[in-house]
């Protein structure tokens, strides 16, 4: 009788070297952290200067200044995960908030239908933009740019200089706007916010489709060798961020009551900036909406601070701009030592065996 004995296996073979999507995501969560910890110590150094910026009021008021630009960079994020960019989005929130305001003035239309009309306009233009990108291969900078001037013309062609007042609203549609749940007080548009950014990241992250879009941004052509459909995932992502910004468009009718032709003009930058602040790298493929969302609440934190602290509107823009050039600069640096720190431990890996 013959025995087989079984030779003791190499456990440095079996435990494999840490992955490169853990890498990646380590390096996310610390600019993340970083975010947070800039964050904090803006507020707090606000807060020193003038206690009353984070009063009750007062943090209100910067949840609900930040919900609308989180919810479009949330849309924007899975756009530009795929290595594209949507310029339309602020238009878009304009067409959508004066359609709606339209839609309901003088009537006693509820929130539910309003909202589905603003995502209804959003998709049809995430639509639009998304086949002439993903199918008709046009530049998504062109596309979208081109789409920013259409709404907008047909925006104005619509109001004619018109615009919607407050009094035309139903009264349940701007409570909804202002109102608030719990006994501190915590208003709806914040948690609507929160509650599209989880049910997002938890998307991205746990499904195929959401993870087939990070593929798409990291190597095109490595994700068509793969099988990923990826004309069918880019118009997706432009369906959900032209959906997104037309719910922020009723959002917005809700939250101010009076619209006018060019509302959200020129947020299309601030939406993108907000993005690539929060570690969404312009070049596809690495970033989270967490980051996105916390790139957001900086930028209209820091336009709340300049308030409080008496500053010129006009630094508003010269400090996103300058954090525009730091988040993309800091991003190419990441990137090229990442990429140094990968071959390495390939080829380490790789001796080892």
């Amino acid at each position: 009788m013959t025995t087989t004995v079984e030779s003791p296996s190499d456990t440095r073979a079996e435990t494999p070297p840490r992955s490169a999507a853990s890498l990646v995501d380590a390096v996310f969560r610390a600019r993340e952290f970083s975010i947070a910890g800039a964050l904090v110590l803006l507020v707090l150094g606000t807060y020193l200067a003038n206690p009353r910026f984070l009063s009750d009021q007062g943090i209100k008021d910067l949840l609900l200044n930040a919900s609308i630009l989180v919810l479009l960079a949330v849309g924007q994020s899975a756009v530009v995960i795929t290595r594209n960019i949507d310029l339309s989005v602020g238009s878009v929130v304009g067409l959508s908030a004066f359609a709606c305001g339209k839609f309901v003035a003088g009537t006693d239309h509820g929130v539910l239908t309003v909202m589905l009309l603003g995502v209804a306009i959003g998709v049809v233009c995430g639509l639009v933009s998304g086949a002439l990108v993903s199918f008709g291969r046009v530049p998504a900078l062109v596309v979208t740019l081109g789409m920013l001037y259409i709404i907008q013309g047909v925006d104005y062609w619509w109001a004619q200089g018109d615009q919607i007042g407050a009094a035309d609203v139903p009264d349940r549609i701007l409570g909804f706007g202002s109102g608030s749940v719990g006994v501190i007080g915590i208003p709806y548009l914040p948690l609507i916010a929160l509650v599209l950014l989880a049910a997002t990241a938890y998307f991205l992250r746990g499904y195929r489709s959401g993870r087939e879009l990070y593929a798409i941004g990291s190597n095109p052509e490595a994700a068509l060798l793969a099988g990923v459909p990826i004309r069918r995932r880019i118009l997706a992502a432009y369906a959900f961020s032209g959906a997104v910004a037309g719910f922020a468009g009723a959002l917005w009718l809700a939250r101010f009551g009076t619209v006018v032709a060019d509302n959200a003009h020129g947020w299309e930058l601030t939406v993108v900036s907000a993005v690539v602040v929060g570690g969404v790298a312009i070049t596809g493929g690495t970033g989270t909406v967490w980051g996105a969302a916390l790139g957001a609440l900086l930028l209209t934190t820091i336009g709340s601070v300049l308030i409080v602290l008496k500053v010129d509107a006009f630094w508003q823009g010269a400090i996103t701009g300058a954090l525009l050039l730091l988040a993309i600069g800091v991003d190419r640096i990441v990137n090229l030592r990442m990429t140094a720190a990968l071959r390495k431990r390939s080829a380490r890996h790789g001796n080892g065996a």
